[in-house]
């Protein structure tokens, strides 16, 4: 699983964006409910050891046994569904060891890694409708699992980051336009037909809050706790009320901010550091994205550049989606603002993640130089070593 690796490339940006992001989530758990602070902080010690031993692990070698990764996440998938505690109204967590795991959340770790290997041995034939076909059934069996719990947004989300993947594996445009052409009509009318009272479709609770987003006056009693985010975002002005404050105005010391330390804490940070704080918070992610975008583009193999754009759209799509609901942009949907959040399973997820790409960066391309007369990019040291006295011009690529 190991080989040997030239420290110099090891991607040191990106491990420290990820080790500052989630000790800036740990000050404002803190400050949100300190009762958690503990198990956070053991958690992000924990999951920063695994993800520094990941960088180190061979992806290749993790990849060759893509046909297992997909049977573990169907496995954990149904375990769920057999095994799983059931909490507000869906059985989406397994208890282990009296840790609470979110088999959901881990899936989208190993679909990634599935699908990059799958398109990496199977490039050439996105071109056809069969291997097309045989991807979406694939990939449709863990998806209805995940609506089965029910979890409507983690689905959601799963199928743009696998979208995304597939889609930075270079499908022809001509098939990808067909697709969204029977896609989106689609979309549109369960889009219609869910906000009919007697829809199939949807659980009760799910469709109350898609029809509070479309009519939250009439639907008041299900958008109270985006109603409060944004007003505690709002009270925190340009700079905020600062950290543990005592401030009797408080949304989140009178506690009108309903998971603050979870789903709405950006809510909490927007309250006790403002429009500064959260601009930090935001361009912290959006740097963890852009390195992984980076790492992607620079990556020695096909299956190494999906695996990075995979993770970088799991960080972008999951931090979009937060930010919308507490900003009440977007229906409720229970997502986790990534490195920010209290929980174990998101923390374990995007560890891993960021190890495997920390991984990728540390195997990417040697540098090149391209010579202008035979446009012909050659390997700096082997180029070098034939001792060639001929005067060309080089630029650096």
């Amino acid at each position: 699983m190991f080989k040997k690796y030239n420290l110099k490339h090891y991607n040191f940006r990106l491990l420290a964006l990820v080790l500052i992001t989630s000790i800036f989530g740990l000050v404002i758990i803190n400050s949100a409910d300190s009762s958690y602070t503990i198990r956070q902080a053991g958690g992000i010690i924990g999951c920063s050891a695994w993800m520094i031993f990941l960088s180190f692990v061979d992806y290749k070698k993790i990849l060759k046994h893509y046909k297992i990764l997909y049977i573990v996440t169907i496995a954990i998938l149904v375990a769920v569904l057999v095994l799983g505690t059931t909490a507000m109204g869906a059985q989406r967590w397994i208890v282990i060891g009296g840790f609470r795991i979110q088999p959901s959340e881990i899936s989208k770790v190993l679909l990634v890694l599935f699908l990059s290997a799958v398109l990496g041995q199977k490039k050439e034939r996105l071109d056809s409708w069969k291997f097309l076909a045989f991807l979406a059934v694939i990939l449709l069996i863990p998806l209805g699992l995940i609506v089965m719990e029910p979890d409507l947004s983690q689905t959601i989300l799963i199928f743009l980051i696998l979208f995304t993947v597939i889609f930075a594996a270079e499908m022809p445009y001509r098939k990808l336009w067909k697709i969204l052409a029977v896609v989106v009509p689609i979309a549109i009318v369960l889009f219609i037909y869910i906000q009919n009272p007697d829809q199939k479709l949807l659980k009760p609770y799910q469709w109350y809050r898609v029809m509070a987003f479309i009519n939250p006056e009439e639907y008041d009693d299900s958008v109270y706790q985006q109603h409060n985010a944004v007003q505690a975002i709002g009270s925190g002005g340009l700079s905020g009320k600062g950290l543990n404050n005592d401030d009797p105005t408080s949304l989140l010391n009178s506690n009108y901010i309903p998971e603050a330390h979870t789903d709405f804490i950006f809510a909490a940070l927007g309250e006790q550091l403002g429009f500064v704080g959260c601009m930090v918070a935001i361009g912290l992610l959006v740097a963890i994205v852009v390195e992984c975008v980076i790492i992607a583009v620079r990556s020695k193999d096909y299956s190494g550049r999906l695996i990075g754009m995979g993770f970088a759209a799991h960080v972008a799509l999951q931090t979009l989606f937060n930010i919308g609901v507490v900003t009440q942009l977007l229906p409720n949907t229970g997502l986790a603002l990534p490195f920010f959040t209290y929980g174990l399973s998101s923390l374990l997820t995007l560890f891993t993640a960021m190890g495997i790409v920390l991984n990728v960066s540390l195997q990417r391309e040697p540098h090149k130089e391209k010579d202008i007369y035979t446009k012909d990019f050659v390997d700096v040291k082997a180029y070098r070593d034939k001792n060639d006295k001929r005067d060309k011009i080089k630029v650096r690529f």
